[in-house]
């Protein structure tokens, strides 16, 4: 991913900065070049980040929805920016490609932890929820593409 980006614009970010508040909108895709990031969803930190490489944004761009997570820098972080996320992304394949490979990593993690904490407590009522959760995971049905 790095080949891809490295003729975009950088920013650059100190520690404790704001990369990316959950529910701005977004309108660019970010790549870590350098640094220490952590991911917070709902003010809870669910992952950290020091990977050059490492992709955020990517579901707003995909979804045209809000960002989902705050990303704050840990240390000083650089990262690239790309502008018009979907149309760099149709233009480069094996960055799609790296995308979709991120996206599905992410996704079988949190099926594994949602299977795990289904076999915990299983036998309580409160688990429909996870059943439900899951059905929607492996179900749920491609939106029609915004044109």
């Amino acid at each position: 991913m790095l080949d891809y980006v490295a003729g975009h614009d950088q920013r650059q970010f100190a520690a404790g900065g704001t990369i990316i508040e959950q529910g701005d909108a977004m309108a660019e895709v970010l790549v870590l070049i350098s640094g220490e990031v952590e991911i917070l969803r709902d003010g809870v930190r669910v992952a950290k980040a020091s990977e050059p490489g490492v992709v955020f944004g990517e579901m707003s761009a995909l979804l045209g929805g809000k960002a989902t997570a705050t990303v704050r820098a840990l240390a000083e972080a650089t990262l690239a920016v790309i502008e018009r996320p979907r149309e760099f992304l149709m233009g480069h394949p094996e960055a799609s490609l790296y995308v979709a490979e991120l996206l599905a990593r992410r996704l079988d993690a949190l099926n594994k932890y949602l299977i795990d904490v289904k076999q915990q407590y299983e036998g309580h009522d409160h688990l429909g929820m996870v059943d439900e959760v899951l059905e929607a995971l492996m179900h749920r049905p491609r939106p029609r593409a915004k044109r």
